[in-house]
């Protein structure tokens, strides 16, 4: 089994930046494919960056460009990096470990909190 503790959410105004973090409790974490996932108010949660346990990324086209995933295998932590944030993006951000654009392989954290608002 797995837990995961999100961190980092907060109330940003637009354009602005913010760093998310995930500690996960999971055996042999550099083993797996890592996710964060996007909730918005009233909507499904969505996929919207990934990181292969061998450091590929992928990332929804909706924040491209904007929104950078990384790991550090030795603290068993998964990272957002979000910058130029839109309003649109307020949600709560989850991580988990990838089975498809709404779902993750282990039980879900509490997440993590983004308002983005001037």
């Amino acid at each position: 089994q797995a837990q995961f503790v999100e961190s980092g959410g907060g109330l940003v105004q637009p354009g602005g930046s913010l760093t998310l973090s995930c500690a996960a409790s999971i055996s042999d974490f550099w083993l797996y494919d890592m996710g964060w996932y996007q909730q918005a108010p009233g909507k499904q949660r969505e996929l919207v960056a990934r990181m292969t346990a061998g450091g590929s990324t992928n990332y929804a086209d909706s924040v491209k460009g904007r929104f950078a995933i990384s790991r550090d295998n030795a603290k068993n932590t998964v990272y957002l990096q979000m910058n130029s944030l839109k309003p649109e993006d307020t949600a709560v951000y989850y991580c988990n470990t990838p089975l498809s654009t709404d779902g993750g392989r282990w039980t879900w954290g509490q997440g993590t909190h983004v308002t983005v608002s001037s």
